[in-house]
């Protein structure tokens, strides 16, 4: 009869501190080509529409709030995708291995990353902002532009709210698909094919707001802040485009098979 052997924990072992994982999840977001040619990109082109938008935009036009639009564009579309990476690498590249042996908690992984994937996402917010400035300034001096700077906290608050939103959307399909292009496809396809759904109903359109999450931030895009109402059509459509997604990603990862090939 055998008797069964129990291993009491080393109570000098202590686990990963929690900034370490932060800085291994900031180091994996530029180590890849993947990775580095996206945050690449996203630096290069947010001076590049500025750069055009400063020649081919009428003097009237060029004022803080419009080239800062002109920058929000690409980082919109761009930041998600950074998100979706910090996830799925994982699986793509086959460290899920490596990570989850370093640190047998993924909760405290997918934190890491999340956490990780937003302060990327806000220091890029610092650089459309200061980006946008610039180029205001040049309009003023070199195209007699308008060089109105009316764009208050509420506008900053605002503009930092729907990056990140998107970088945790983006953050979120990952988690649920963890595959990149799967991820990347679903994200972009299937809100838009939602929203026009809910654009081509008239009957929807009192609706929309509260499932739809493009037509719940649409009053930003007006140039308008957000108000009470406003907030509570994003936190309801936020709960189910970005929350729920969420949710169900970490049970995912949760209970997902880590494989080394």
């Amino acid at each position: 009869m055998t008797t069964a052997t129990y291993t009491t924990p080393d109570p000098t072992i202590t686990a990963v501190p929690f900034r370490r994982l932060l800085r291994v999840e900031l180091r994996k977001l530029t180590d890849t080509r993947a990775g580095f040619w996206l945050l690449t990109a996203i630096g290069i082109i947010t001076v590049a529409v500025v750069i055009v938008f400063l020649f081919v935009a009428k003097p009237e036009d060029l004022t803080y709030i419009n080239f800062l639009g002109a920058t929000s564009t690409p980082q919109g579309l761009l930041l998600p995708v950074l998100g979706i990476l910090a996830v799925t690498a994982e699986w793509s590249q086959r460290t899920g291995l490596v990570t989850f042996t370093l640190e047998p908690s993924r909760l405290r992984v997918a934190l890491a990353k999340l956490v990780a994937v937003l302060l990327v996402g806000a220091l890029a917010v610092v650089v459309a902002l200061g980006v946008a400035a610039l180029g205001n300034v040049a309009g003023t001096v070199l195209m007699d532009g308008a060089g109105t700077w009316t764009f208050g906290i509420p506008n900053v608050r605002d503009f930092f709210l729907l990056q990140l939103i998107g970088v945790v959307q983006g953050f979120a399909f990952g988690m649920v698909l963890m595959n990149t292009a799967a991820a990347i496809v679903l994200y972009y396809v299937l809100p838009i094919a939602w929203n026009v759904l809910f654009s081509m109903v008239d009957s929807l359109a009192k609706v929309a707001p509260w499932v739809d999450l493009n037509s719940a931030i649409a009053p930003a895009f007006d140039k308008q802040t957000f108000t009470g109402d406003d907030f509570t059509h994003i936190a309801v459509a936020g709960t189910i485009w970005v929350l729920l997604p969420l949710a169900l990603g970490l049970l995912r990862l949760l209970n997902r098979e880590v494989k080394s090939a």
